[in-house]
């Protein structure tokens, strides 16, 4: 029993040290979508002010497919030790559970870290589809049912959903499309390959300005200042479709809580850094309030996403594609 006893007081000083002496090497960041898409504004702007808090880069590594459920899958069995952390989001985090068959469990796999930044969806179409606001896409729609093509980040992700609540509105079908990013599929947009994206603001709004898209309305109730002139969904005529994209820092399940507590504290310097706030706010992002960057937060936020769409996932029969 001595024994015992004392190899467990070894593994807890050394479990100890370690946590002490977190980072001494860089952390890898899994984003478990291509790059060039929306999460990689949140990782370059909140990086580099990471970096001088922790004292080590972080490095991001991207793994994509099955809707984010891979790079999910990499992290969720990565050594709990800091050096391993996922960028994740409402997909990922919350939607996920009820589409795939996952090998992880979405809360007990993982340790929280912090609630980051979201993001408001924008509609957009080609700019060749001959519509120029909300009601007039839905009447199109309605006229052509099963020839409207969305585009989305993979099934049962934000997107996905809001354009399914969309046609419900409009009391038609639309084919749905998925790709490994809301990157490629802006390519296909901008190639008038697909009509549809429910895409973020961060993501669609230079595109918006430069007149190569159409946005049709933003899913909020609130008009959102780096796109002004877009309505929201409730003046453009589907009210109350609204959704917005948060993002999340998650650990492997077991990392110790003094890691995730220096983890945590990067991320909340970083968000009150004037300069990175204002990058991001710049973006069309909407940056959570101090009492909400935190792990307790981040889990609620996803519980209560889980508990409000898991019904409607499963009432829409979306599964596995």
């Amino acid at each position: 029993m001595r024994a015992l006893l004392a190899v467990a007081f070894a593994l807890l000083s050394l479990a100890g040290a370690s946590a002490q002496d977190y980072p001494n090497r860089p952390i890898t960041v899994i984003v478990p979508f291509p790059a060039g898409g929306p999460t990689d504004a949140i990782i370059r702007n909140l990086g580099e002010r990471m970096r001088v808090a922790l004292g080590q880069p972080l490095v991001v590594e991207y793994v994509t497919g099955a809707g984010g459920t891979v790079g999910t899958t990499r992290v969720a069995r990565a050594a709990p030790d800091g050096y391993t952390i996922i960028c994740g989001h409402f997909g990922t985090h919350a939607t996920n559970g009820a589409v795939y068959s996952l090998p992880y469990d979405l809360v007990t796999d993982f340790a929280p870290i912090s609630l980051l930044p979201s993001n408001p969806y924008l509609l957009v179409v080609n700019k060749d589809l001959p519509v120029n606001n909300l009601r007039e896409f839905m009447a199109h729609l309605k006229a052509n049912p099963d020839k409207v093509n969305m585009g989305h980040p993979g099934v049962g992700t934000g997107p996905h959903l809001l354009a399914i609540l969309l046609q419900n509105a409009a009391g038609s079908r639309m084919n749905y499309i998925p790709y490994r990013g809301a990157a490629p599929a802006m390519v296909d947009l901008l190639a008038g390959q697909i009509n549809l994206m429910v895409d973020q603001v961060q993501n669609s709004m230079l595109h918006v300005r430069a007149g190569s898209i159409k946005a049709l309305a933003i899913a909020s109730p609130a008009r959102v200042a780096q796109v002004g002139d877009v309505p929201t969904v409730d003046e453009a005529g589907a009210p109350g479709l609204h959704m917005s994209l948060w993002y999340g820092f998650w650990a492997p399940a077991g990392t110790p809580a003094p890691i995730v507590a220096k983890l945590n504290a990067a991320v909340q310097d970083a968000l009150g850094d004037p300069a990175v706030r204002e990058r991001l706010t710049g973006l069309g992002m909407e940056i959570p309030a101090r009492e909400r960057q935190t792990p307790a937060a981040l889990v609620a936020q996803q519980k209560a996403d889980i508990e409000k769409w898991w019904p409607v996932i499963k009432a829409a029969g979306i599964k596995q594609q």
